[in-house]
């Protein structure tokens, strides 16, 4: 049978036609996709900025099922969730990534971040410590290291924060030094409650070593001495501490006169803390004053002049139980130094300068904001 020319003539053309047909509806359908994700894209963002959360998600979803290859899409979703609360489903958002054998190195390093933070968000801190030390090396190493102190610092693993502060210190993050000495103060602390008084021994040296200048560690290895009944250290470590940090010296003020009083060191004692007092003046001093010199008229000098030059309510609740009968009846007395009293309470507490937290007890880390040295070292009235 002969071939007719004419028939592959006609069907050259005719293929060409078909296959450029199908060709623009496939580009057709290509740019109506494209064009439809960022709709579905802004439409969310900005559903997202009208704190419509149910809404946006619905949009970033839609976004997601259209174009399911961008990762910034699945970013989104997976961020919207976390912050939603809906911390399952955010971790299938970024696991889904991290299973995309397609993600750039980049990208998987950041899905690994955004999984970390929807553990930690979680309360899952075993699998977030995990997902954090997967990102060493990476650009996240800084933000996963400072994710881990926190999480130590929760998980209350003092060493690991410890070892972890002295990293991030080494890589020039910062100063750690203060902190570091909190965290071998709370293992020298936890030490002391296991009886183990060799390792609280060693904790505190460490935290001494560490942060030289902080308060908290001589403030701890004072507060030690005196209950071994070693009274002459006392006095030579909180020495050092009125030197280096006049003003948390008034934490341990009272404890100090009563150390002086049981070595034999009282009127030695006493001119310190007459020359801190004429200096820097509080309700804290005053009283130590008092156990290192409890002559009624002495005392009602230093409280009258504590009243003229820094008027406080302690101030005037201590000198009505100053004053005589010949002044007051007894009655009248107390009457007046429980109201005085009473309206002084809200203010013998001490304030986080981080998040307003007020507390009866000085803390060291605000059970607050979980902040440290925070709360300055004077009473409210004495601020």
């Amino acid at each position: 049978m002969d071939f007719d020319l004419q028939w592959l003539l006609l069907g050259l053309p005719l293929t060409f036609g078909l296959g450029w047909l199908a060709s623009r509806f496939d580009v057709r359908q290509w740019k109506r996709e494209q064009k439809d994700s960022p709709k579905a894209y802004y439409k969310g963002l900005n559903l997202l900025l009208n704190e419509q959360h149910d809404k946006a998600i619905d949009a970033f979803i839609e976004a997601v099922q259209q174009d399911p290859d961008t990762s910034d899409l699945h970013f989104a979703l997976g961020n919207l969730f976390r912050r939603r609360g809906e911390y399952e489903r955010a971790v299938r958002v970024h696991e889904h990534l991290l299973h995309r054998a397609d993600l750039a190195a980049s990208e998987r390093d950041r899905a690994q971040h955004a999984l970390a933070q929807d553990f930690m968000k979680a309360g899952l801190l075993d699998r977030a410590e995990a997902a954090y030390r997967a990102l060493d090396g990476t650009a996240f190493d800084t933000e996963a290291r400072l994710a881990l102190l926190t999480l130590h610092e929760r998980s209350r693993d003092w060493r690991a924060a410890a070892d972890v502060a002295q990293k991030l210190e080494q890589r020039g993050t910062g100063s750690f030094a203060s902190r570091i000495g909190h965290y071998w103060c709370e293992i020298a602390l936890e030490a002391d409650a296991r009886h183990q008084p060799e390792e609280a021994d060693a904790a505190v040296r460490r935290a001494r070593e560490a942060a030289p200048q902080s308060a908290r560690p001589l403030v701890l290895a004072g507060q030690r001495a005196a209950r071994r009944g070693d009274h002459a250290e006392v006095l030579q470590l909180w020495g050092v501490l009125m030197v280096a940090n006049p003003a948390a010296f008034n934490l341990v003020v009272r404890d100090y006169a009563a150390s002086a009083l049981a070595c034999g060191e009282g009127a030695a004692a006493l001119e310190r803390l007459l020359e801190r007092y004429r200096r820097a003046p509080t309700m804290d001093l005053i009283e130590a004053l008092a156990l290192l010199d409890p002559a009624p008229a002495h005392q009602r000098e230093r409280l009258l002049s504590q009243l003229h030059g820094h008027p406080t309510l302690s101030a005037a609740q201590a000198l009505l139980g100053q004053q005589d009968a010949a002044v007051f009846s007894s009655t009248e007395t107390k009457a007046l130094r429980d109201a005085v009293g009473r309206a002084a309470l809200p203010l013998h507490r001490y304030r986080c300068a981080a998040c307003g937290f007020e507390a009866q007890h000085y803390f060291w880390q605000c059970p607050g904001c979980l902040s440290w040295d925070s709360y300055p070292p004077q009473r409210l009235e004495d601020l």
